[in-house]
């Protein structure tokens, strides 16, 4: 893209345009309609097959985070669609609001996570799921309640990261569900380094996606991905009110039973902005080589990074990524 200063990767950290990406398409839905009804709507095209008992992981934020996902909207999800769902989090590798469950619980009080039962998954303890085809894992601890639940919803806040580049469905359940002292330490940390973040750059980002898919693995096709595009600050939620503020325009939100198709469609999204308002979040995700997290899902068969954006606002209509935010409205800081 014109204008786009590409930061050469090892493995795999560079911009493919569509036109030059390879194999199969899956469908990723799309609405500009950032509200709880919007929410309300896209979750139906993307919930048959969530059955049993559902585990929604959403970020709730540390203490007065202010980009979270709107709680007004989780809480109309769960009381007009899912009638057996359960919020799920774990607690923190670093300290802060949420590295112990004590805390954890007083910062969803202060956020305002009351109106549902908030199962932190490393409560109790941790499990070992496998992790199949990886090269930095052969399991990844998780939080032991994970295995309690028959179906997965990533519910995300997309947006950038400081150490990941962005934050979409992919980060979301790869570090979401890895339990705060063993699973994350392993992500983050080198054996034997006193620095706890001494992984970074490429070989994070395929840590991230091996932990994210043993979780994907674990649920077969009982999971499903939205993601929110909406206060996208470079900073992740976990930097709660030290948050970098936001400067690139909301897009709306985006659905798929695909993990790199949805994750891919909202790289696209803030791609085919103008330079003026995509530069810093572009910026964040390059210099941070967080392209390789789509480079390695694809490479893990995790998913496919060639998709049909369907545009639930307009009679379900296939749209290119550049028509769907040639009308977004830039975000005027509400």
């Amino acid at each position: 893209m014109a204008g786009v200063k590409i930061v050469p990767g090892t493995g795999g950290n560079k911009y493919i345009p569509y036109e030059n990406r390879q194999g199969e398409e899956s469908i990723v839905y799309f609405t500009r309609d950032l509200s709880a009804e919007g929410l309300l709507k896209i979750y139906d095209k993307v919930s048959s097959n969530l059955t049993g008992k559902l585990a929604v992981k959403l970020h709730t934020g540390e203490p007065e985070g202010p980009n979270i996902i709107p709680r007004p909207w989780v809480r109309q999800l769960l009381e007009n669609k899912l009638k057996n769902a359960t919020i799920v989090e774990t607690n923190t590798y670093y300290e802060g609001g949420r590295d112990t469950t004590e805390k954890h619980r007083e910062t969803l009080k202060i956020n305002g996570w009351t109106f549902s039962h908030i199962d932190i998954m490393d409560e109790d303890g941790t499990a070992l799921l496998p992790v199949k085809g990886g090269k930095w894992f052969k399991e990844m601890s998780v939080g032991k309640n994970l295995l309690n639940y028959d179906s997965f919803l990533a519910l995300t806040h997309f947006k950038g990261h400081t150490m990941g580049g962005f934050g979409g469905s992919n980060k979301n359940i790869g570090i979401g569900c890895a339990d705060g002292r063993n699973g994350k330490k392993w992500i983050h940390t080198r054996e034997g380094s006193d620095d706890m973040w001494s992984i970074a750059e490429e070989e994070l980002m395929e840590r991230i996606s091996e932990s994210t898919k043993a979780t994907i693995d674990h649920f077969g096709k009982n999971i499903s991905y939205i993601n929110v595009m909406r206060n996208m600050s470079v900073d992740c939620d976990c930097a709660g009110v030290e948050a970098a503020p936001v400067v690139t325009p909301d897009v709306g939100i985006l659905a798929s039973l695909d993990i790199l198709a949805v994750d891919q469609a909202c790289i696209d999204l803030i791609y085919a902005m103008d330079e003026r308002d995509h530069s810093d979040f572009v910026e964040r995700v390059e210099t941070r080589h967080g392209l390789r997290q789509l480079s390695y899902m694809k490479e893990l068969g995790m998913g496919n990074d060639l998709y049909k954006l369907i545009d639930l606002d307009n009679n379900e209509v296939e749209i290119k990524a550049a028509d769907a935010v040639a009308n977004v409205v830039p975000f005027n800081g509400k």
